[in-house]
């Protein structure tokens, strides 16, 4: 299993793919809502959406279900970078290590840091 640097919760920027002005998904921003670590994808808020067509059925109140609803679409992970929270512009990521102490002990913990400008994540 893979190690990833994009978590949940995350800001992401497209960083492939078509232009805006071409009808693409590059250069937008979203929150990335879930990640599955089997297939190396992430889903973003706002980005990659998809057309689907769900079967018509009723509820239990008896309203009508189903029809054509617009929903995203999983996006493979290299496509997307994190974005530094001081420049909102797409960074790489690195790591920062520190020792804490908590319940007495002493432990090393490591700490997402933009490299860029050198804010944590």
């Amino acid at each position: 299993m893979a190690k990833f640097k994009i978590k949940k919760g995350d800001l992401v920027q497209v960083i492939t793919g078509a232009k805006q002005d071409r009808g693409g998904d590059r250069g937008k921003q979203g929150k990335v809502l879930k990640v599955f670590t089997e297939s190396n994808r992430v889903l973003v808020e706002g980005v990659n959406r998809v057309t689907k067509h769900t079967k018509a059925g009723q509820s239990e109140r008896g309203t009508k279900t189903g029809g054509i609803e617009t929903v995203e679409a999983p996006i493979h992970i290299s496509n997307v970078a994190l974005v530094d929270p001081e420049t909102k512009k797409p960074t790489r990521v690195g790591y920062r290590t520190e020792t804490v102490e908590r319940d007495g002990k002493e432990r090393t913990v490591r700490i997402r840091v933009a490299k860029a400008s050198g804010k944590d994540l």
